[in-house]
């Protein structure tokens, strides 16, 4: 879609009857303006001192401490250090609002005063830890609208849930974990959310807002590769089977799934391998090569025609070899998805919120088990843009350079504040 499209799209949608939402009062846009101070310190707090997934004890204590003092009902412990919180209004719907919390296991290489210098232990190494994906933002944004929202009082028409999740860059241990976990444990149990709500930074320009209907964020699924030869001298092939080439023949291989299989007009797809390892000298051809790889795509039957191709390549072109392949496929996020009305009803909030700066996003490949609580409730989930003016700065998500301008942090409250209370608004008949 040209971008003259999608901002006629999203004109429209702001046009339908019955859809107009009104500004924040000028009381809640005060209290933002005095919530802001607290924010960044939060953010710079936790930007220097980030902890990895399931072991964010640091900055849940001073979630569940912040919370507490709000007069809020207070649950610890969820999914190992998950935080729900739950702020009890008049009657009305339900409404969850979501932040994740952990870091990664990256180096910073940004210069700021509050740049962390943590280290911590990841699959058995020390590793440098960063806020490389921006998830401090996330966490000082809804402290921020946890303040706003608890002084509503008897205002507040309905009741929110916070929910601050751990581990969203995944388990240490590959087990379950983060968004999966917290459901399980109940953090949509009584009460259960009529809507959740969601942001997450990224390197669109600074207070931009981006979202888009249906697929926003792929799927990502983990496979295993593992191809059994036979070991022999490196200098007589013909007395084994090498795994290392036929491994290199199903890695080629898998490169025509998405090339020449897959009908390209349906859906973007992704087959990476990631990572391969075999052998342990130059003169042994060994007996075995495993690879490991992700799978990305944002149709469920896409993804599932997906896996059985993975299987069919990698079994098939061992036994042409005379090897075998063993194949194991994990699911891991579904797509994360943004439910059409859901977006249809709150773009005019959005819209008011950050004006011309809120815009359909571009789908990405990179996946957010945010998608877990959208499969619960209708979600919705955005792009909260943190991209500097000065080039030299912008760098992706991930990056050991990774930076978020801190001026996007007061849109970030004041979206999460207007959906809430627009989306009670209309629910109890504005």
């Amino acid at each position: 879609m040209c971008a003259a499209h999608r901002w006629l799209t999203v004109f429209l949608i702001a046009l339908v009857p019955g859809l107009a939402k009104a500004e924040l009062s000028g009381a809640v846009e005060q209290e933002i303006a005095d919530v802001m101070p607290s924010v960044v310190a939060w953010r710079r707090d936790f930007h220097q001192h980030p902890e990895l997934g399931n072991s964010e004890f640091r900055t849940a204590g001073i979630i569940a401490d912040h919370l507490r003092s709000l007069g809020m009902d207070v649950q610890t412990g969820v999914a190992h250090t998950g935080v729900v919180g739950v702020l009890r209004g008049g009657q009305g719907p339900v409404v969850a609002l979501r932040a994740d919390m952990d870091a990664l296991p990256v180096t910073e290489l940004v210069d700021l005063p509050f740049a962390s210098k943590a280290t911590g232990e990841y699959q058995g190494r020390e590793v440098g830890v960063m806020h490389a994906c921006g998830h401090d933002n996330h966490v000082a944004i809804l402290m921020g609208v946890a303040e706003v929202l608890a002084k509503q009082g008897a205002e507040l028409r309905g009741t929110v849930k916070f929910i601050f999740q751990p581990a969203e860059e995944g388990t240490p241990d590959q087990s379950v974990g983060g968004a999966e976990l917290m459901l399980q444990e109940g953090a949509f149990n009584d009460p259960k959310p009529d809507a959740v709500f969601g942001l997450h930074v990224f390197p669109y320009p600074v207070g931009t807002v981006a979202t888009r209907a249906g697929g926003l964020m792929a799927s990502s699924d983990f496979f295993r590769i593992t191809v059994q030869g036979k070991q022999t001298h490196g200098a007589v092939p013909w007395a084994g089977v090498d795994p290392i080439v036929t491994a290199s023949q199903i890695v080629l291989g898998l490169q025509t799934i998405v090339s020449r299989q897959l009908d390209a007009t349906l859906t973007p797809s992704i087959v990476t391998v990631g990572k391969i390892e075999g052998g342990v000298r130059n003169n042994i051809i060994p007996e075995s090569v495993e690879m490991v790889g992700t799978i990305r795509t944002f149709d469920a039957d896409t993804r599932l025609d997906i896996h059985e191709r993975v299987r069919r390549i990698a079994t098939q072109t061992a036994a042409a070899a005379g090897a075998t392949a063993e194949v194991e496929i994990d699911l891991g996020y579904g797509v994360t998805r943004n439910d059409p009305a859901l977006l249809r009803q709150m773009s005019p909030t959005l819209r008011s919120v950050a004006g011309d700066g809120f815009i359909e996003a571009q789908q990405t490949t990179t996946a957010e088990d945010f998608s877990y609580f959208a499969n619960e409730a209708p979600g919705l989930f955005l792009f909260l843009g943190v991209a500097s003016e000065d080039p030299a700065l912008v760098y992706p998500n991930h990056s050991p350079r990774f930076y978020a301008d801190e001026g996007a942090l007061p849109v970030g409250v004041r979206a999460l504040t207007a959906l809430t209370l627009d989306y009670m608004a209309d629910h109890n008949g504005r």
